[in-house]
């Protein structure tokens, strides 16, 4: 019998101990989403002039990303990716914001279809980035612009800290950092897909 009550106090404390784990997982999912829910997209530039934005990884489940998340879900679903196969979504919105001032030069274009001349102004700016160039006629403007940038994307953990320890994981944040100048950071977000039972 006490062999039968021993077991049984094994299996019980197994089961409490893998249930608390669980309980105690879930909380700090939950608690650092909430953190990331309320803390503000951290926008700045970088010591080399780049815009830049910081901001805390949320953790959701496939029914939370589906429920909060509708219209990414709807996206992935039109290119066929099933939201249970989903390891992490981002997002990132930028815009170029570009004043130039280029000089104009006189070109005469002959249009020999019906044989009228024209004389338009032609500009062209450039940089390692952007390039602009155009054409001014008496009646329309047309201008064309090539922008490239890469954006720099890093995913780490940040740390607990007590005194001068550092342990555990306090949240998961991510960087975006854009190489073209002219270019600003306005929004990102990461997604991670948490499934269940699957520990992180």
């Amino acid at each position: 019998m006490k062999k039968y009550l021993f077991i049984y106090a094994v299996i019980a404390t197994a089961v409490i101990i893998i249930g608390g784990r669980g309980i105690w997982s879930e909380k700090e999912r939950l608690r650092q989403n909430n953190e990331a829910l309320t803390q503000s997209l951290s926008l700045y530039r970088t010591k080399a002039d780049k815009s830049a934005a910081e901001v805390d990884i949320l953790q959701l489940r496939c029914r939370e990303f589906e429920r909060l998340r509708a219209e990414d879900a709807k996206h992935l679903r039109a290119m066929g990716i099933k939201i249970r196969r989903l390891e992490s979504s981002a997002k990132s919105v930028n815009k170029s914001e570009i004043a130039i001032k280029a000089p104009t030069t006189d070109t005469v274009i002959v249009k020999e279809t019906i044989r009228i001349t024209d004389t338009v102004k032609v500009f062209c700016w450039r940089d390692s980035w952007v390039k602009i160039d155009g054409q001014i006629g008496s009646d329309s403007v047309y201008c064309r612009v090539e922008s490239t940038d890469t954006l720099h994307q890093r995913v780490w953990r940040v740390p607990r800290k007590f005194l001068f320890f550092r342990y555990g994981t306090k949240a998961i944040r991510q960087q975006i950092v854009c190489s073209n100048p002219h270019n600003k950071v306005v929004y990102t977000e990461f997604i991670k897909i948490d499934k269940a039972g699957k520990r992180r």
